[in-house]
Formats: C-alpha cells, sequence, structure tokens
C-alpha cells in the first residue's frame, strides 16, 4: 500500500458539513493523519442531512470524510478543552470552518494557540473571510454563489437566476484551503514558522470568473448568461442531434476546418459570416441553426464517433449514472468501492490527482461517530482510567 505522499502530516479537523470536511479529506487521500474533532450532540451536522440514507448515517456524510479518525469532544468543558489542546500540541496543521469567531469564543482562536505550537499552520474557511466589512456574515454556497457573481451568468438569457447545480464555491473554498495549508507547511518545514490560511466561499467563487471578469474589465461590458455556450469562441456549446444533444468545442481555425469536413458541410468553412471566430461570434444564432439542421440527421453516437475520428473535441451529454457506467471514468478508478465495518459495502468519488509514486488510496472508511475517541486520547498521552473519566463526565464520547 502507497505510504502517501503526505504520510506524518498531522490534521487537526475541525469542520463540518463540505468545505471544510472536503478540505481534509484530500489531505487524508494523500496520507496525512486527520483526527476529525466532532460535537457529542450528534457529530457533524452532515451526519443527519438526507435522504439518502445509509442506516442511520447519511449519504452526504460518507462522501467527504473517508480517510478520518473521529474524536468527540465537549470543547466547551474543562476536560474536553484540556484533551483538545494535547491535540494542537500534536498537529501540525488546524482546519476549522465553525460560525465566524466561534474557536476564539473558545479561546482556540489562531491567537490563542500560535505561541503554543510555533510550528502550526492554522486555516480557517467561511462564508466571506476573517477580514473585511462581511466577515462574521453566516455564508452558504447559494448565498456566495449569488455574491461572487455565479449566478448571474449561469442559465439562459431572459431566465431566472440559477445556481450551478453543484456546491461550487464550498468546493472550491475546500481545494484553496488545501493549496493554502500546502504552501504554509512547506514554509513551515523550512522556517519552524506557522502561520494562519484565510479562505472562503465568496472568494472560491470569484476565483473561476476568470472569462467573466475579462470581459468586464476588458470589455467593457456586464457579461450575462449564455446557456452552454463560450463566451469567447464559437462553435463552443451544446446541439441538437437525432436523439439528444451533444457537446461541440471549437477552439481554433484548424479544429472549425475539421468540424465542417467532419459533418460534410465545407460550405460553412466558406460562409463569409463563419470565416473566423469573431464572425462566427458575432453570428452565433445563425451558426447554430446552420450546424443543428445538419446534425438533426444522425444520432449522438455516431456524430460523436465521426467527430473524434477528425480530432473535434466533442462528446455525449450524461446524467450522473451514465458518468459512472462510461468505460473511460471506470478505467480511471472515478468509482471506489470499500467496505465500511458497519454499513457494508459502499461507494465514493475517486480521487481526481493521480501520483504515480505516492498514489491517494483508502485506508479508513469514513468513521462512525467518536469511533477513534480512546484510540487517539490514548496517542496524545491519556490513560485508559482517564479516558473513562472523561466519557463519564461527558468531556469526551465514543459510540465504539
Amino acid at each position: 500500500m502507497s505510504r502517501g505522499a503526505l504520510e506524518g502530516l498531522k490534521v487537526l479537523d475541525c469542520t463540518q458539513i463540505l468545505a471544510g470536511p472536503f478540505c481534509t479529506m484530500l489531505l487524508g487521500d494523500m496520507g496525512a493523519d486527520v483526527v476529525k474533532v466532532e460535537k457529542p450532540s450528534g457529530g457533524d451536522d452532515t451526519r443527519r442531512m438526507g435522504p439518502p440514507f445509509v442506516g442511520e448515517t447519511a449519504a452526504a456524510f460518507l462522501m467527504v470524510n473517508r480517510n478520518k479518525r473521529s474524536v468527540v469532544l465537549d470543547l466547551k468543558s474543562e476536560g474536553g478543552r484540556a484533551a483538545f489542546l494535547r491535540l494542537v500540541d500534536w498537529a501540525d496543521v488546524l482546519v476549522e470552518n465553525l460560525r465566524p469567531g466561534a474557536m476564539s469564543r473558545l479561546g482556540l482562536g489562531y491567537e490563542d494557540l500560535r505561541e503554543r505550537n510555533t510550528k502550526l499552520v492554522y486555516c480557517t474557511i467561511s462564508g466571506f473571510g476573517a477580514t473585511g466589512p462581511y466577515r462574521e456574515r453566516l455564508g452558504f454556497d447559494l448565498v456566495t454563489q449569488g455574491m461572487s457573481g455565479h449566478m448571474s451568468f449561469t442559465g439562459h438569457p431572459d431566465a431566472p437566476p440559477v445556481k450551478i447545480s453543484v456546491p461550487i464555491t464550498d468546493l472550491n473554498a475546500g481545494m484553496f484551503s488545501v493549496y493554502g495549508i500546502l504552501g504554509a507547511y512547506v514554509h513551515a518545514v523550512r522556517t519552524g514558522e506557522g502561520q494562519f490560511v484565510d479562505t472562503s466561499l465568496i472568494e472560491g467563487g470569484i476565483a473561476y470568473t476568470i472569462w467573466e471578469s475579462a470581459v468586464l474589465w476588458f470589455g467593457r461590458e456586464v457579461p450575462g448568461p449564455v446557456g452552454s455556450r463560450h463566451r469567447m469562441t464559437a462553435p463552443y456549446q451544446a446541439y441538437r442531434t437525432a436523439d439528444g444533444h451533444m457537446n461541440i468545442g471549437v477552439a481554433n481555425q484548424n479544429t472549425w476546418a475539421r468540424l465542417c469536413e467532419a459533418i460534410c458541410r465545407p460550405d460553412l468553412r466558406d460562409d463569409p459570416r463563419f470565416f473566423v471566430n469573431a464572425d462566427r461570434v458575432r453570428n452565433l444564432k445563425a451558426l447554430k441553426v446552420e450546424i443543428e439542421r445538419t446534425l438533426v440527421r444522425r444520432g449522438t453516437a455516431e456524430w460523436c464517433e465521426r467527430l473524434t475520428a477528425k480530432n473535434v473535441p466533442s462528446g455525449p451529454i450524461y446524467d450522473i449514472a451514465d458518468v459512472y457506467a462510461d468505460e473511460h471514468v471506470r478505467a480511471r478508478g472515478m468509482e471506489m468501492d470499500f467496505e465500511h465495518p458497519t454499513l457494508g459495502p459502499i461507494k465514493n468519488v475517486g480521487p481526481a490527482a493521480k501520483l504515480s509514486a505516492t498514489p491517494a488510496v483508502l485506508r479508513r472508511p469514513p468513521p462512525d461517530l467518536g469511533q477513534h475517541t480512546d484510540a487517539v486520547l490514548g496517542e496524545v498521552g491519556y490513560s485508559s482510567a482517564e479516558i473513562a473519566t472523561m466519557r463519564e463526565s461527558g468531556a469526551a464520547g465514543a459510540r465504539t
């Protein structure tokens, strides 16, 4: 089994719902030892976010909490807080995405802990960041999709605002947190100096508005929704076929010529309305009519085969069941099957980054609530008697 690129990295995970758990799962996939600290009253709220449920556990929790150990501590109790501070001494990285200011109110903010563990990389994920006038606001993906601009340019013209179906600002905040944590950790290894990493959902959304920001700043207009098409090149969108729709992406003049050849429409290549990309963007509606006039004569699969043979980027539009049935997706290991000790066979989305020498592996299934409390507290110096006392007082807990 791979040792993992991040073997030896110790992560104290004080996160819940999605952005934070996604961040710490990615670190765990690469070999980090992730200890998830959960509250006594039911743990991470995502454990109850369903349906669907697997047994009594929400599937939502299972999707972002593999490769972690679960410890239950009451951080408002003296004993729970003392145990947490021992874990701070143990950790290289602390990640939290609780309500803004919650950790500081417990005396567990970055300024409280930096002198105790000078190498600690302390990452906070919030809706709006740790500074600025909105720093104390609660932020959810829906809210920050709206406030980062995405809902103003997603969907079709003259339609009501629509969000991206996946929680993109949550996931981006988690991904940027990994990026910031690893950069800060490299610095800590070099200098012995930890630091504060501050990421947010709204910035995770804004960071992905590359084309839209370019249109605003250099095109001198506010971009609106464009459906499936690209803002700057054509043809690049979904098109109707005889049995559904398919995507075609043309990014340069040579590909445009190959597309015209593949669909047996050399007249389009020579049409002055479509001669170069700027012409095609200006005459987009007419271009779509002409391309679909041909595509509706055959089915999606046949057109994909023809276009692929001519090296024209294209593909079908899958539902999620189609995705996992695709032979290439299966060959890339994006559907993971494993055995959970109490829930039985379950699935997870596979790792997207493939490392040749230290690939991401499943070392631990998503934990039951408090499953590892006793073991982890033992590793930081608590005796069996002390752990039993903590459990009796409610400072710590475990189900198994």
